[in-house]
């Protein structure tokens, strides 16, 4: 059994509790993020704590969070939990105010929960394959740069992709593909550019993303920050997704039309290694 983190207790799991009354159980009324796990250490934590500052701050949270107490209480839970290779989990709601109400009181205490996954990240059958996607129109709310846990969009999309055969569902917002439904898409055009939406409102501003971008770079890779259609990936070379949790993983098809020859494509599979090396030796 787990062990878990409820404003400031470690629980086991079956003894965790949050009010009925909590705004982000009645509302959506919280934040969240995840940290990847390697080696028992954690990858790109500042840039997740950073991330997370920002979507409290747009969001108007008064809570502020403590970034060395939160480094604290991951690394305890990874220990505690004995995760080798997983993720931690850290959500945060504006809490619970006693009754039912749509407007926000700001005296109200933040609730801050973490918990771990142990999952296997390296060795990925589904990286190794290549991804099956669908498209969708993207009809989220015009703030999908807050990482939100308002994620029923995203979720509805992800089981009726599974439940037609396929792996993810990437979404379209006026004929342009947006992201992934947690995650950023790419492609690679014929003349080898990658190619991923330019940072707004549209699109979350994934951790990883910035990690891969930086990857890229280093290998002198041209990358377009720009929008992109559905006929643009049809007609790609590669494409591929990014996120903590899949790192880069590559795509193989998409609404049954093959991309390239429908394996992963040689870009993505060096990105991903170039990305896993370069993270497990600054984890912290």
């Amino acid at each position: 059994m787990r062990t878990v983190y409820v404003n400031g207790d470690y629980l086991p799991e079956n003894e965790a509790k949050v009010s009925i009354f909590d705004r982000s159980f009645l509302f959506a009324d919280g934040v969240y993020e995840v940290t990847s796990v390697l080696d028992g250490k954690l990858i790109d934590f500042n840039g997740h704590m950073t991330r997370l500052a920002r979507s409290l701050s747009e969001l108007g949270f008064t809570y502020k969070a403590d970034i060395d107490e939160l480094l604290e209480i991951h690394r305890e839970l990874v220990k505690r939990n004995d995760i080798t290779e997983g993720l931690v989990y850290l959500q945060i709601s504006r809490g619970s105010a006693g009754d039912r109400d749509f407007a926000i009181k700001d005296d109200t205490p933040a609730t801050v929960v973490l918990f771990t996954q142990s999952k296997s990240l390296i060795k990925s059958p589904l990286a190794e394959r290549g991804q099956k996607i669908l498209t969708y129109p993207d009809v989220r709310w015009r703030r999908s740069d807050i990482k939100t846990v308002q994620l029923l969009y995203a979720s509805l999309l992800k089981t009726e992709a599974a439940a037609k055969g396929a792996d993810d569902a990437w979404m379209v917002l006026d004929g342009y593909v947006t992201e992934g439904s947690s995650n950023n898409a790419y492609i690679v055009t014929q003349d080898n550019v990658i190619v991923t939406r330019q940072l707004s409102n549209d699109i979350l501003h994934g951790i990883t993303r910035k990690a891969v971008l930086k990857c890229a770079e280093e290998l002198q890779l041209k990358v377009e920050e720009r929008l992109f259609t559905v006929d643009e990936v049809y007609a790609a070379k590669e494409a591929f997704s990014t996120s903590a949790s899949a790192f880069v993983c590559p795509v193989a098809e998409v609404d049954g039309k093959k991309i390239g020859d429908g394996t992963p494509g040689p870009i993505a599979k060096r990105l991903r290694e170039i990305y896993i090396d370069a993270n497990r030796a600054t984890a912290i």
